[in-house]
């Protein structure tokens, strides 16, 4: 009777356990950056073409997002890599950290951001200053900061056109956001004396806040839909990655800034101001659990992907130099852990 009972009991434990396995994940699943997004999706979709793995879902979910997600756990429920259009914040490193995750940055080249409008309307040249007073929440008039009074861009310079100012960006979670505040906004409020002479947290504050009076738009993370609401709308400027601006050249240009336009050679030379670094970041505790993860990263940081001549420059990505090139493909493929 024991026997029996000891017999029935067994085999509850492995009907008990036959569902966790049949959770377990065989795909990549990854989360991040609207900017990475289209370069992941290449990767990803020539992964599935020319490997046994299945193909990894990518979702576009902006770099800080993504990051709350990659750092809130190890797990099947939890996505094995997450895209940025910023370097970790040591906060979101301390996170992961904390949460038992082993990270792995892989840096896979540059983008730059760009304000681009309609092929259909005159093309901008801008200053990171006037970009600043079009923007802010609050800007300085007369000595004194003060809501953002200019709803024409030709209140701010008369050479710039007699247009409402409307500009649809990306939200803080963006990873594109983080970058513009700070290459735009945070050096333009250097200019000014009344933001300059502020303590670090007030002149943060006035750096980081964008107005809210509707001549700024959030967007969201989809970068397509900006696109086509550029297109509907002439006289409004996007911000979001050159990879957008290039895959989109019949329809699009993008502003001046600073005298420079935003091409491909400039944003690779530095001489286009507003340029940035695009990662991607791997869970280590989910190699070997997720099939193909050490996989995945050897496509993405191959030759023919990432290359001077590869697929992902198609797409828009500025690559990295080629001793750059080497020395992170090989960090990555070596699953070297990030220390912040």
């Amino acid at each position: 009777m024991i026997k029996n009972k000891l017999a029935v009991a067994a085999v509850a434990g492995l009907v008990l356990t036959a569902p966790a396995f049949a959770e377990a994940r065989d795909q990549i699943r990854i989360v991040g950056s609207s900017t990475v997004f289209p370069f992941s999706t290449a990767v990803a979709e020539n992964f599935g073409r020319s490997t046994s793995f299945k193909t990894p879902v990518v979702e576009s979910t902006g770099s800080g997002g993504g990051m709350k997600l990659f750092c809130a756990g190890v797990g099947t429920e939890h996505p094995d890599i997450t895209n940025a259009s910023r370097r970790m914040k040591k906060s979101e490193f301390e996170t992961c950290t904390k949460n038992g995750i082993t990270v792995t940055e892989v840096k896979v080249g540059f983008d730059g951001i760009v304000l681009a409008n309609a092929k259909s309307a005159p093309q901008f040249s801008l200053t990171k200053k006037q970009i600043f007073l079009a923007l802010a929440k609050q800007v300085p008039v007369d000595g004194k900061l003060v809501d953002n009074p200019y709803s024409n861009w030709s209140q701010i310079d008369s050479s710039l056109p007699n247009e409402p100012i409307e500009v649809l960006g990306p939200p803080p979670t963006s990873g594109t956001r983080d970058a513009f505040v700070e290459l735009v906004m945070e050096e333009a409020a250097e200019e000014f004396p009344e933001i300059k002479s502020l303590d670090k947290a007030g002149f943060k504050q006035v750096a980081h806040a964008m107005r809210e009076d509707g001549a700024f738009v959030e967007a969201g993370e989809n970068d397509n839909l900006i696109v086509q609401k550029l297109e509907a709308n002439p006289v409004a400027l996007g911000i979001f990655g050159f990879s957008f601006l290039d895959q989109n050249a019949d329809k699009l240009h993008g502003s001046i800034v600073e005298g420079v336009a935003p091409e491909f050679e400039k944003i690779a030379s530095g001489e286009y101001g507003v340029s940035r670094s695009l990662y991607f970041y791997v869970k280590q505790e989910h190699v070997g659990t997720i099939p193909g993860i050490k996989e995945f990263v050897a496509e993405f940081t191959s030759e023919k992907a990432w290359g001077e001549d590869g697929y992902l420059v198609e797409k828009g990505l500025i690559p990295l130099p080629d001793a750059d090139r080497k020395a992170m493909h090989d960090a990555a493929n070596g699953l070297a852990p990030l220390s912040m």
